[in-house]
């Protein structure tokens, strides 16, 4: 994270706390600067050692002047940012359950800073006093016009 991080997680209240929240941006994480390191620990942790992601040599000549992180390992941050955008209290759970539409928009180059925007789209009720959330992750590099992915991520949480 870097020294210019102001933003604060906002409390969600429960299943109530959610539905409030629907169709509202949720707001954005922190900055999260995308290190050699974390791309090459991606790559050991999936076996994906292409070259535009690890050989930093090989990359400088490549088509994006550099080594990039890889698309899923820009998804998986969800996760890892959401948390400093909100958290959901007073929940027995709250599960991963899929995402729908995921399109990664550009590559997101070693050395620079993402982060998080969420935006709750819909909230579906299930049996048992859960909830099926939808939300619009859309990660962004700074700098950057285009954002680097754009996914429905889908959360279930119980009360």
């Amino acid at each position: 994270m870097s020294g210019h991080d102001l933003f604060m997680a906002t409390e969600i209240a429960g299943l109530a706390g959610l539905r409030e929240l629907v169709g509202t941006h949720l707001g954005y994480s922190d900055w999260l600067e995308i290190t050699q390191e974390r791309v090459n620990t991606f790559a050991d942790a999936t076996g994906d050692h292409q070259w535009i992601h690890i050989d930093p040599e090989r990359a400088k000549d490549g088509p994006f002047g550099g080594t990039i992180a890889h698309g899923y390992l820009t998804l998986s941050l969800g996760p890892v940012l959401f948390p400093s955008i909100a958290t959901v209290t007073g929940i027995k759970m709250g599960v991963n359950y899929g995402a729908g539409k995921v399109r990664f928009l550009s590559p997101v180059k070693v050395g620079s800073n993402l982060r998080l925007g969420a935006e709750l789209t819909t909230l579906e009720d299930l049996p048992n006093n859960g909830a099926q959330v939808y939300m619009t992750f859309t990660f962004e590099i700074e700098g950057s016009e285009k954002p680097a992915a754009v996914a429905e991520i889908i959360f279930r949480y119980y009360a």
